[in-house]
């Protein structure tokens, strides 16, 4: 999945670009920096590929979604529908904002539910951040439906799913605000980076302040800029941008090697007794990025997962037990343990944390197993893997329960 499997000379031409000038600062400097705008060239980049009006690039994922919230007018006491699955970047997010999360059931789209959301809705909900898990998209015209009934605003932390579509919008693009992850282990990298879209022009402005102490980009004098909101520092750097742009630039590419590839492993699986997969509200929107397979039950996957292991089978993940995309490993987040207090300790929990009941989230991610997929496997490796696959689960079939 990642774009570092595909680092090369266009990464380092970019960056040498950059190298040459010393600008290393995104904003100002234009005598000096020789017309190389890196950070514009990538956010450019990125909504040529998506058909976005507005990119913002900011440090990191997470500063993605603070942003997205933050440009959505999501602060302090707002109520907001969050998933339990997912990177837990999305409920600090929301924690740092000032606002309360409210966890809501997920479904076989490995995302939020129009009927989970619908269940978790109060008088102070102020908005749903549905985050697009493994790759694929959540049932989205439920979802938008159910949020202009009620008047909810919809943020989407698109962070996994880059490149994915719905009915040939990206998403990312069907909210207000909408972010992606450029980290490390992306289907596009910056090492650490990440992007906020919106089609919105006074959330982009809100966005491009946001980020950077309120700054206003007006004028060619950074000292004497007019500031519109408070902001803080989440700006992106030239270098960072310089490898986002090349990277983004390969993301066409590694969708179609991703597809071939996924496609021949579902293949193959889609006829081993005991496996489904992951529901695709829009099969060919699909990043692609996951194999995302369904066992009959937690104490299959689990056998499952002990079979790959001894059978020295890798490259997947077990979410059920990971400690920072799923809710059952989170304990810090149901004690609210922190370094200094947050408005959540003044105003008070929406729910009793320690004691959730989402039965159809932990029936759903008990059974899931999710392999990475890699543009640069071969046909054999991929029709290897799938092998190893389909004897590690019929060997955990026959093993009795």
């Amino acid at each position: 999945m990642p774009g570092t499997e595909l680092f090369g000379k266009e990464e380092k031409k970019e960056i040498n670009d950059v190298l040459e000038t010393g600008i290393l600062f995104r904003y100002n400097h234009d005598a000096q920096r020789n017309n190389i705008w890196k950070a514009r060239e990538f956010e450019n980049e990125v909504k040529k590929l998506l058909g976005a009006k507005y990119a913002h690039a900011v440090s990191s994922g997470s500063t993605a979604v603070a942003c997205a919230l933050a440009a959505a007018g999501i602060g302090a006491g707002d109520e907001v529908i969050v998933p339990p699955f997912t990177f837990i970047a999305s409920i600090e997010a929301v924690l740092f904002a000032g606002a309360l999360p409210v966890f809501a059931e997920i479904d076989e789209t490995l995302c939020l539910s129009a009927k989970g959301i619908k269940a978790a809705i109060t008088p102070k909900t102020k908005a749903v951040l549905l985050v697009q898990m493994c790759g694929g998209m959540a049932q989205m015209d439920e979802i938008l439906k159910l949020c202009k009934e009620h008047n909810i605003t919809l943020v989407e932390d698109a962070g996994q799913a880059f490149g994915a579509s719905y009915k040939g919008t990206s998403v990312g693009l069907m909210g207000k605000t909408g972010c992606y992850s450029f980290d490390f282990f992306k289907i596009a990298t910056c090492g650490e980076g990440g992007v906020m879209v919106t089609n919105d022009e006074q959330v982009y402005k809100n966005a491009d302040c946001y980020s950077d102490h309120g700054h206003s980009h007006v004028g060619n004098n950074r000292g004497m800029e007019p500031h519109p909101i408070l902001g803080f520092n989440f700006r992106m750097g030239e270098l960072s941008a310089a490898i986002g742009l090349a990277q983004t630039r390969k993301v066409s590419f590694i969708l179609q090697k991703n597809r071939e590839y996924k496609k021949i492993l579902t293949d193959v699986l889609s006829k081993v007794p005991g496996i489904s997969f992951s529901t695709l509200p829009d099969p060919a929107g699909d990043s692609a990025t996951f194999l995302n397979m369904f066992l009959p039950d937690t104490q299959a996957a689990k056998r499952t997962v002990d079979e790959f292991n001894r059978a020295g089978v890798g490259g997947f993940n077990y979410w059920y037990s990971n400690m920072y995309h799923f809710i059952n490993q989170w304990d810090h987040i149901k004690e609210l343990k922190v370094a200094a207090k947050l408005p959540i300790h003044l105003l008070g929990t929406p729910q009793d944390y320690k004691n959730l009941q989402l039965p159809k989230s932990q029936e759903v991610i008990g059974r899931l197993i999710s392999f990475g997929i890699r543009c640069t496997w071969t046909e054999e490796e991929v029709k290897s893997l799938a092998n190893q696959i389909k004897t590690c689960v019929e060997k955990a079939s026959a093993v009795p329960a």
